[in-house]
């Protein structure tokens, strides 16, 4: 029998002489690591976990692992990161008296490859990016709390884990990062009762966790909206925590004003030190993430900077939805065993791309009003496919326009007037410009169209 079927087996015989709640917070959790010269070790979540059960427990897990094996074992346990050998987590110690000590291990849930070094600022997140950075170099001290909002998918986790991670290499503070979700688990954790009637061991706990720290860092305030006692003691865990100087970072994807169900007192709180907020990233910004996601996935397959544009031109701002389209991308060629080309990358993103995405500045659409306006055609013509001398020209014209006096790309112009190939487009405005230069009634025609739409 292997070793996780024996232990599934020991805990269905723990579960029917537990009730549930016993199992469930002591057990529930636990693995088998392995049998070792007569020793059985058993990973726990918690510190906590290793005296409870050893005084509770210990007897009924030797019990029932000689009935699965019929050899005696001793019982060691052990948290993960002892077993995987990893630095030690933050330790934080609550003494109930001069006899008795506990230590409770806290994981600091930092994820290692959330980085200053790999996260691409542009226009829309440098502000955040910098007061992100100001804070995880001077802790306690600069913008506290440091409050950052904005839709999801635009980069607040990766920030926070950022200046958690800089922290806890560049210093010995202690850092905690949790969802808001955590924290009201743990705090209705916090008021289970134990065999003995109790939760003191619980509500310690939970408190030494979240109020000897340095540096709190918790994702997602909005979802304590709604729960009241949690509000409460979040409450109390930040005046304790900024009473003392430490470090409180928080997200949200609203401003402190906007979070209408959270508790008026902790929204002027949050308005304490700093709050900034990121944007979508421009088309400058979307591309850059492209790249730094093809060197940092290492991709072998060479991709053309057309098909780069393309992407970053047509794909929303959402950056998650940037990095899912590049891994469907790549897996789309690998399938086919084919090249990366723009009519495959076309092909492969067709459910990613936004058709009516037009510009940050919103020109586009205007644009094409203003020249069809202009040449008394409709906006459908210059969008549709006739070639007639009166419609072909104004449309070369708006291309032009659009290239000129947008950020958009050859293949996303291309989109916006009925799915015109890049080729057209550039085409197009390399015909106006050229003609420009021996055609002053053009370059009149264009000049006013410009300070039109400007």
């Amino acid at each position: 029998m292997d070793k996780d079927n024996l232990w599934s087996n020991i805990l269905d015989k723990i579960k029917s002489e537990l009730n549930s709640l016993a199992y469930d917070t002591w057990f529930s959790e636990t693995e088998i690591y392995k049998l070792d010269n007569g020793v059985a070790k058993i990973i726990v979540p918690y510190g906590i976990h290793k005296q409870h059960i050893m005084n509770n427990y210990k007897d009924l897990i030797v019990k029932y692992l000689y009935e699965e094996t019929n050899n005696n074992y001793e019982i060691e346990l052990l948290l993960k990161e002892e077993i995987e050998e990893e630095e030690s987590p933050q330790l934080i110690e609550n003494f109930e008296n001069e006899e008795s000590k506990e230590v409770y291990q806290i994981s600091n849930n930092l994820l290692p490859k959330y980085t200053f070094d790999n996260f691409v600022v542009g226009n829309s997140n440098r502000f955040a990016h910098a007061a992100a950075l100001a804070v995880a170099e001077d802790p306690g001290r600069i913008y506290n709390p440091l409050f950052i909002y904005g839709n999801s998918g635009l980069g607040k986790t990766h920030l926070m884990h950022a200046i958690g991670n800089y922290i806890v290499q560049h210093s010995n503070k202690k850092v905690l990062y949790i969802t808001s979700e955590q924290f009201v688990n743990d705090f209705v954790s916090s008021n289970r009762k134990d065999d003995s009637g109790s939760n003191f061991n619980y509500v310690e706990f939970f408190k030494q966790k979240y109020r000897t720290i340095d540096v709190l860092i918790i994702d997602d305030i909005q979802f304590l909206g709604g729960a009241t006692e949690t509000q409460k003691e979040f409450f109390h865990t930040f005046n304790t925590l900024y009473e003392g100087n430490k470090q409180i970072i928080i997200s949200s994807d609203s401003s402190p004003d906007d979070l209408k169900r959270l508790e008026d007192r902790l929204k002027t709180r949050f308005g304490w030190g700093l709050a900034v907020d990121i944007f979508p990233p421009d088309l400058e910004l979307r591309t850059a993430i492209i790249r730094r996601k093809i060197i940092g996935e290492e991709i072998t397959k060479p991709i053309p900077e057309e098909v780069i544009e393309y992407m970053a031109s047509t794909i929303s701002g959402d950056i998650r939805n940037l990095e899912g389209a590049l891994t469907r991308l790549i897996a789309y060629s690998a399938t086919w065993s084919t090249d990366i080309t723009l009519p495959l990358a076309e092909e492969a993103l067709k459910d990613y791309v936004n058709k009516g995405l037009i510009s940050e500045k919103n020109d586009v659409a205007r644009i094409q009003k203003i020249v069809s306006d202009y040449f008394q055609i409709s906006v459908d013509d210059l969008r549709g496919k006739k070639r007639s001398a009166n419609i072909a020209f104004p449309r070369q014209i708006a291309m032009y326009l659009c290239r000129k006096l947008t950020d958009e790309s050859f293949p996303k112009i291309g989109i916006e007037f009925g799915g015109k190939d890049h080729s057209t487009v550039m085409h197009s405005c390399d015909k106006i410009e050229k003609e420009m230069k021996n055609n002053k009634e053009l370059a009149k025609t264009i000049d006013k169209l410009e300070k039109e739409i400007h």
